[in-house]
């Protein structure tokens, strides 16, 4: 996957994203699914793991353009199918409390957690 598609979606979904590498993720991924209309990459989502049982949904991203067409819920699917073949017998995902209703309709179902932000000035303590 090129950097500048990549990018460029990114770009388009997420207004603070920062180009970026993305290889040395993608080689640490269990899988990666994309959705293309014509030659454009229109739909991405990458699946890490623990190398075991345990998969992640990362960076689900749809262009603004072809949202709410089906894409997102095809990309998350053939991420759930690369997951099983892979062994994963657990496929999780954050998402904030407005995308509930899409990730129930892929057959998530919400489960207690916790987040921690590094980021955050005395995080990890």
């Amino acid at each position: 996957m090129a950097d500048e598609a990549l990018n460029d979606l990114f770009a388009s979904a997420w207004p603070e994203h920062r180009p970026r590498a993305f290889g040395a993720v993608l080689r640490r991924s269990l899988a990666w699914v994309c959705a293309f209309r014509g030659p454009r990459l229109v739909g991405f989502v990458n699946v890490a793991w623990d190398g075991e049982r345990h998969a992640f949904l990362l960076d689900p991203t749809v262009h603004p353009d072809v949202r709410r067409r089906g894409v997102g819920l095809r990309l998350v699917q053939a991420a759930a199918r690369a997951a099983r073949e892979a062994g994963a017998e657990w496929l999780h995902v954050d998402y904030a409390h407005d995308l509930e209703p899409f990730y129930r309709r892929a057959g998530f179902r919400p489960t207690a957690a916790g987040l921690l932000d590094l980021r955050e000035r005395g995080g990890g303590k």
